[in-house]
């Protein structure tokens, strides 16, 4: 059966959070801070957190600079995947990918259509891999970001998770994760 299996460690992620909008800053970016609490009571690292406005060269930038660090596992991307014009995650993020997990759109939907109905088509939510490094790309709301990390993530990025668990691909984990 799948889930937490407590006997196994915890491996600890390195996680980055990037909010991409032309409007909020730290202190009003409420989508970016639920993904930080949530990450940290889960036990993971805060490697980094910024905002970058909706911009592709912009995105591009700071998503580069975190996949080259091999500080950070896994970039947490919220903002800027509707379908309002200056939404332009999708279109920065996607042709750095090396290899996209398209299974996480699909359980990203579902786990939304929970919470907000068919309005969960409005998001392009995507990941992948760049390099090492793993990147998840959520809506902006706080409402998506608490479903992308409560019903996927907290179990995806938990070691212990049970029969396989993304961290055991993670490149300085693959030996101790089982």
């Amino acid at each position: 059966m799948p889930g937490i299996d407590k006997n196994l460690t915890f491996h600890p992620l390195n996680i980055a959070i990037l909010t991409i909008s032309d409007t909020r800053t730290l202190e009003t970016d409420a989508s970016g801070a639920l993904l930080a609490k949530r990450l940290q009571a889960a036990g993971h690292q805060l490697e980094d957190r910024q905002i970058v406005r909706d911009d592709i060269p912009a995105i591009r930038h700071q998503v580069k600079l975190w996949a080259e660090d091999e500080r950070v596992d896994v970039i947490l991307s919220t903002g800027g995947t509707g379908f309002m014009e200056r939404d332009l995650t999708p279109e920065a993020v996607r042709p750095m990918l090396d290899r996209e997990m398209d299974g996480f759109a699909v359980l990203f939907h579902l786990a939304s259509q929970q919470t907000v109905g068919i309005s969960t088509l409005q998001s392009r939510a995507l990941a992948g891999q760049i390099g090492n490094s793993f990147i998840f790309c959520l809506p902006g709301s706080p409402g998506a970001c608490s479903d992308g990390w409560d019903m996927i993530l907290a179990l995806e990025l938990d070691s212990r998770h049970r029969p396989c668990s993304l961290a055991g691909v993670i490149r300085r984990l693959m030996h101790g994760c089982v």
